[in-house]
């Protein structure tokens, strides 16, 4: 069983996928749709905190993978979530639930792949970031990635996952005052691995 969130396979070039809104937090957004080896969502940052956002209602009890497929063509340099004042990530999937606590899975500058931590700089925010990817070793490449939401959610809150209400793709280099862009495949909830 698998809901996709953001279905690339259907869209025309240049034209965004209706159901999801764009947030901004800084600057201008940069974003379009391209032809890769297959359709994909381009993001690109200048000095700017941006994404794209769509409602869900998802019980990780059901389907707790998530998979996406993602390529970073820069990274914000000097970029690290562990600091506030350096906080930006060429890019990011962000998940929502319903008691208003977030998981972030970021392809960081900085911070080694498979740190796990806070990522909260505001009082009574509850973020939580997975890095999956780091540095440039992999930049310009289609990474696919699948993480088990509901295993996540419990190593960080030490609870089980209540329903996913909200999905985030987003983009930011403002911290740094630098250039980030990247770009997004499928995004899905699934039930089980394929």
């Amino acid at each position: 069983m698998a809901f996709i969130v953001l279905n690339t396979a259907n869209w025309g070039t240049g034209r965004l996928p209706s159901d999801w809104l764009i947030k901004m937090n800084h600057g201008q957004p940069d974003i379009s749709v391209c032809k890769d080896a297959e359709s994909c969502l381009h993001l690109k940052s200048v000095k700017s905190s941006f994404g794209l956002e769509h409602a869900v209602d998802v019980d990780p009890a059901q389907m707790p993978y998530l998979t996406w497929k993602w390529k970073v063509a820069q990274l914000p340099t000097g970029g690290d979530f562990r600091s506030a004042a350096k906080d930006d990530q060429a890019a990011q999937v962000l998940v929502a639930f319903s008691d208003k606590r977030i998981l972030t899975y970021v392809w960081d500058s900085t911070a080694p792949k498979g740190t796990m931590q806070s990522a909260s700089n505001i009082p009574f925010v509850h973020i939580f970031a997975v890095v999956c990817e780091s540095g440039s070793r992999d930049a310009n490449q289609w990474i696919l990635e699948s993480r088990n939401l509901a295993e996540d959610y419990e190593r960080a809150y030490g609870k089980a996952a209540p329903r996913v209400k909200g999905l985030r793709l987003q983009i930011n280099s403002q911290h740094t005052g630098t250039v980030a862009e990247s770009y997004f495949g499928e995004v899905a909830f699934r039930s089980a691995l394929q």
